[in-house]
């Protein structure tokens, strides 16, 4: 009730009369305590003690890097993740293989699985009509039902384990029956493999036999053909033709430069024949053995007339005769070079016509080489088919040796192994005698406790009139003293900040304690007021508390969008707590998708299921990748402010280095606080936000306001 005025008849409750009777009825409370436990430990001490047993399988490719085949293994990969996995889980529950471990271990024998009159609730349900008599049920069914009831597959999370438990009120049986299941399962593996390979065996013999046939009748048809066409091979496996025609190309080529030569060393002898020049100066005159005997006379000759010259005038008869044999030897030399010259010009007449030759026969060669491509291409359309017959029966051979010598060999691992057997367990895992009695003491005495409290209230003997309580006298305000600012403390600014606004009295430990007006707190209407006629085009808000107090920049962004303004918030928190309210969920692509280049603006831009507010939520990328990219927050902020009236960022619990960067001109920088014992921490941020040169935060205490629920005729999905 209220602690205000209140008309002369109300009642208020005395808890100390409320609690008296407790302290009145504590052996009774007690008694029926003791009389309630001890029922339940009887009810414990006749029930028929289960007991759990588990096996673990590991579902995993026992083939080695020597054994596993070479074609084909990507296949039993394939079969090993987590849905393969999952169907195993279902294969082990399968009825076939129930029924092969009910019948090896002949559970229909007895009596927990065949049935009998079954539990009271059991019967009580089949005599109301609710449930139908389970023994009117064939027996194989009763005892598949049973069996099934204590048997529990599953799979461990993120693994490739499977555990088999199975529950009885036979220890060993428990684990006879777990280690049964796996064995089936293990033996069923191995014979659906055997059953595979001798299929794969079946299958493969018949058509290895007609590919042999086709083979054959591939390789056939490429002897005939280039029998029938004449294509002769030659040397690098070319048509002789081709072959021929590539010599004979060079023949030429080699000819062609044999004339040019001699026709060009012709020239020149002739060329120094007709204008008197010395002939001996041209190399192929020079390589004639009688030029050679002509010079070296030629020499001989001037050196004795140069000797005699030196004794006798030149008039001399002796040196005129020897001038006079000099002069015959000139011409002689200019004869043989006319030889020369003569054997050059046959020389390259007969390089010409053997050119010719070669052309008309290269010519010739031409029209068959072409003609032996053409034939070539069908040629080589016969060998492919021929070699793609033939690798097929290879790979057909390949795989039908292996599969013949793993049945000779009996080697067909399962692609499973048992790891950890059942063993028999040495306690029951139902019914826990002490724990449940324990709390069947405790629970009951809570319950006759209650019980004990609602008849003290409902009778009237805790209630006392209103009158009778202890007034408080409410303790004044003591007005502040204006102080100048060196008289001011740090931290007793910071303690006062929320208590103008939250300040209360504490009636035992804080009756001195004066009220401090607050300083400079706006709520969450005043916020968006701010932004709305204040002009500002982007809002960055700090949450200190945590990524709780997002709950402040989620109810600005659906005040302003209320107002007809577009806006959109984006979520920086590391939790999505800003979006989650907005999204009910935080499995969206968001702010990470965008910086890690995996999504445009279209796909990370989402609507507020509750307001007319855009959200961009943190994304499921990676943030460490996301982080990377970080350096394109401020053209991601420019471009969002270009397409909308106000962008409100949430930032967590962030610092003036980590929003500096996205704080522009007409931005406005808000401190949200949910609980007003938080005040410290506001005041901190605060001043830290002042002390790195951010001007005129404002402080937001949303406090004890609750996000709205979604308006009427808005479909919140």
């Amino acid at each position: 009730m209220s602690n205000g005025s209140m008309a002369a008849g109300d009642v208020d409750v005395d808890l100390g009369r409320l609690f008296a009777g407790i302290r009145r009825k504590w052996l009774r409370l007690l008694l029926a305590a003791l009389v309630i436990t001890g029922l339940v430990f009887a009810l414990l001490s006749m029930a028929t003690p289960k007991y759990k047993a588990e096996t673990r399988l590991l579902i995993e490719t026992r083939e080695s890097v020597f054994t596993r085949p070479q074609v084909g293994t990507g296949g039993d990969q394939n079969n090993i993740d987590g849905e393969g996995v999952a169907s195993q889980v279902e294969l082990l529950t399968s009825t076939e293989l129930l029924a092969q471990v009910v019948d090896k271990l002949k559970l229909a024998d007895r009596e927990e699985f065949s049935g009998g009159d079954g539990s009271l609730a059991t019967r009580v349900m089949v005599m109301t009509g609710l449930k139908s008599d389970p023994g009117n049920a064939p027996q194989e069914e009763r005892v598949l039902r049973a069996f099934r009831e204590r048997l529990t597959v599953y799979r461990v999370e993120n693994s490739r384990v499977i555990v088999i438990e199975f529950s009885s009120q036979d220890p060993r049986l428990a684990a006879e029956v777990a280690n049964a299941v796996a064995d089936a399962y293990v033996a069923m593996q191995g014979e659906a493999k055997l059953q595979s390979n001798n299929s794969a065996t079946q299958w493969l013999e018949p058509e290895i036999e007609d590919l042999r046939k086709r083979v054959k009748d591939a390789e056939s048809r490429v002897a005939e053909y280039r029998a029938q066409s004449d294509l002769l091979l030659g040397q690098n496996n070319t048509v002789l033709a081709t072959q021929q025609l590539a010599e004979m190309s060079s023949e030429l080529s080699r000819m062609r430069a044999n004339r040019a030569d001699a026709e060009a060393k012709a020239s020149a002898v002739r060329s120094a024949l007709s204008s008197g020049a010395p002939v001996d100066s041209q190399p192929e005159v020079l390589a004639s053995p009688v030029i050679q005997r002509l010079r070296e006379r030629q020499a001989e000759l001037q050196a004795e007339i140069a000797d005699l010259s030196t004794t006798l005038l030149g008039n001399h008869p002796r040196i005129r005769a020897l001038r006079s044999q000099l002069g015959d030897i000139d011409g002689q030399i200019r004869a043989e070079a006319g030889r020369v010259l003569g054997a050059l010009d046959a020389e390259a007449e007969t390089a010409r016509r053997r050119e010719t030759e070669l052309t008309a026969e290269m010519n010739r060669l031409k029209v068959v080489s072409a003609k032996a491509e053409e034939e070539q291409v069908e040629l080589r359309a016969l060998e492919r088919e021929a070699a793609a017959q033939r690798e097929l029966l290879e790979s057909y051979l390949t795989r039908y040796r292996e599969a013949v010598s793993r049945s000779d060999r009996n080697y067909l691992p399962v692609d499973v192994r048992i790891f950890s057997r059942a063993i028999t367990p040495g306690e029951p895992y139902f019914p826990k005698v002490v724990p449940i009695t324990v709390a069947a003491f405790i629970a009951s005495l809570l319950v006759m406790a209650v019980i004990t409290l609602l008849q003290e209230l409902f009778s009237g003997r805790a209630m006392r009139p209103s009158d009778e309580r202890d007034h408080v006298e409410p303790v004044p305000a003591v007005p502040m003293e204006p102080a100048e600012p060196a008289e001011i403390d740090d931290k007793p600014a910071r303690n006062s900040l929320l208590s103008g606004r939250y300040a209360t009295v504490d009636e035992r430990h804080e009756s001195e304690r004066p009220l401090v007006p607050k300083i400079g707190e706006i709520d969450v209407e005043e916020a968006s007021d701010k932004l709305i006629s204040g002009g500002a085009s982007r809002a960055l808000f700090i949450s200190p508390e945590g990524d709780e107090a997002a709950a402040a920049s989620v109810l600005v962004a659906r005040e302003v969008a209320d107002s007809g303004l577009r806006v959109l918030l984006l979520d920086l928190t590391s939790s999505g707590a800003a979006s989650l309210p907005m999204l009910e969920s935080i499995a969206f692509t968001g702010i990470t998708n965008l910086l890690a280049s995996e999504a445009q603006f279209a796909d990370v831009i989402h609507s507020d299921h509750f307001s007319e507010a855009h959200v961009i939520p943190v994304g499921t990328a990676d943030p460490v990748r996301a982080m990377r990219a970080a350096s394109r927050l401020p053209i991601i902020l420019e471009s969002l402010g270009a397409a909308y009236d106000v962008v409100i960022v949430e930032c967590g619990p962030a610092d003036a280095d980590a929003i500096r960067q996205l704080i522009a001109a007409d931005t406005e920088v808000m401190v949200a606080v949910l609980d007003p014992d938080h005040g410290e921490i506001a005041v901190e941020t605060l001043e830290e936000l002042r002390a790195n040169g951010i001007e005129s935060p404002t402080l937001v205490t949303p406090s004890g306001v609750t996000l709205p629920p979604a308006p009427p005729g808005r479909d919140a999905a």
